[in-house]
């Protein structure tokens, strides 16, 4: 009998997923996962991030000003930085960079009617975003140099246990790689060359005045090309691999990458085409690093010393620590699965093409081996063409690379297998 439920609700999750969520549904959960939230514990959580990041920022200073936020990276409490050099990793940062440019190479042949859909999308958003939003937005944005984003996905206990962890200077080695990890999407910017949506001609973006960071009202603002954006690559990269660190927050870190980028949408620096484009990157440079036996080294060891800091800051197993549940938990509303899905595609319009069978490139599925190791790998590739998003929305391309990292739908894929190991 457990089987055959654990099949059934796979089966309705599949079905929920095949329904869009509209545009003010997907402003309604993303409002939930913000200062909004009606949770006393959460939004605790969220003050405490932000302090920390304020502080992080301000470093030694009596006050934060604007100007040291272009100065802002980790200490070297916070990452151990010396470490990290002296293991002598080479990030090939350039080829990575060029594959990112040839994945999203079908930037360039999309139709002016999805681009106008695009802005039309940004400028709703943007338009109808809630003041705890903005707030959130301008934290996200401000905090880019640093880990604290992840703290509320983490849940209340065990986000506080990490901001006092990093802080301390007791998790710098997975703080040192995550951030080396983020590949610059400065080269793809320069390539495709595309004017951010509050620079368009006779735009209505409304740039939203920093009251929350920084607080001296200035409008936030951006510079360089919008396509790829650049933010939400450092967003997801940090999400997705914190998530393989800690598989017991598997999904609710990986939507949290999804949140980052809806934020840079709603402070209006960024299109729904440039988040899309940055997932698909960052899905494909993590996979190649996770697949690359020299980095995998750095990375348990990194992860071996974050998980025992945690414990220790919790006081009990991370996986007691990192259970939490209802309002308290946003990121662990099965209602972020439907928001997750909708920031995929934003509802841009399909286009006519010709129906091919996914093909999952090779590795790609060690993105879930962390969080599902008594999966085969099989059944593991089995499941992201079982979840994946319909062919047709923009970026999905003309080669099977395209397809699948436009497609992929990790936390859909995960809840599958959950569902599989549960067996």
């Amino acid at each position: 009998m457990k089987i055959r439920l654990s099949l059934i609700a796979a089966t309705l999750l599949l079905a929920q997923q095949a329904q869009a969520v509209s545009l003010p549904q997907a402003a309604s959960l993303a409002n939930g996962t913000s200062s909004a939230s009606t949770s006393q514990a959460f939004n605790a959580l969220e003050a405490q991030s932000l302090q920390a990041e304020i502080n992080a920022l301000k470093g030694s200073a009596a006050s934060l000003t604007r100007g040291q936020l272009d100065k802002a990276k980790q200490n070297s409490t916070q990452a151990d930085g010396a470490w990290l050099k002296a293991r002598g990793y080479d990030f090939q940062t350039k080829a990575n960079q060029q594959a990112g440019i040839e994945l999203l190479s079908g930037f360039s042949q999309l139709p002016d009617s999805t681009l106008k859909a695009s802005l039309e999308t940004v400028t709703a958003i943007n338009r109808d975003a809630t003041q705890g939003m903005r707030h959130q937005a301008l934290a996200d944005a401000e905090g880019i140099s640093y880990l604290y984003f992840l703290a509320d996905a983490m849940g209340p206990r065990l986000g506080k246990a990490f901001i006092t962890a990093y802080d301390k200077g007791e998790i710098g080695k997975a703080a040192a790689l995550i951030k080396a990890s983020e590949v610059s999407t400065g080269a793809a910017k320069k390539h495709f060359n595309y004017t951010r949506p509050f620079l368009i001609k006779g735009n209505t973006i409304h740039l939203v005045p920093d009251d929350t960071v920084v607080k001296d009202n200035q409008p936030y603002t951006a510079g360089g090309g919008s396509f790829p954006s650049g933010h939400t690559n450092t967003g997801y990269t940090d999400a997705l691999l914190m998530a393989q660190m800690i598989p017991e927050r598997y999904d609710s870190l990986v939507e949290r990458g999804a949140r980052y980028g809806y934020s840079r949408i709603v402070l209006g620096v960024h299109y729904p085409l440039d988040i899309m484009g940055s997932r698909m990157i960052t899905q494909r440079n993590v996979a190649h690093y996770l697949n690359d036996p020299r980095y995998v080294v750095l990375f348990n060891e990194a992860k071996d010393q974050l998980r025992a800091a945690l414990e220790k800051e919790c006081g009990t197993s991370l996986a007691e620590c990192a259970k939490t549940a209802g309002k308290d938990d946003p990121y662990r509303s099965p209602d972020m699965k439907a928001f997750y899905r909708f920031t995929m595609s934003y509802n841009l319009p399909k286009q006519q093409m010709a129906s091919t069978q996914l093909s999952v490139p090779q590795g790609a599925e060690v993105l879930l081996q962390a969080a599902l190791p008594k999966v085969s790998a099989a059944k593991l590739r089995q499941m992201m063409v079982k979840t994946a998003l319909p062919a047709g929305y923009p970026l999905s391309g003309t080669t099977p690379e395209q397809a699948f990292w436009q497609r992929l739908d990790l936390p859909a894929a995960y809840a599958l297998g959950k569902s599989e190991q549960s067996r």
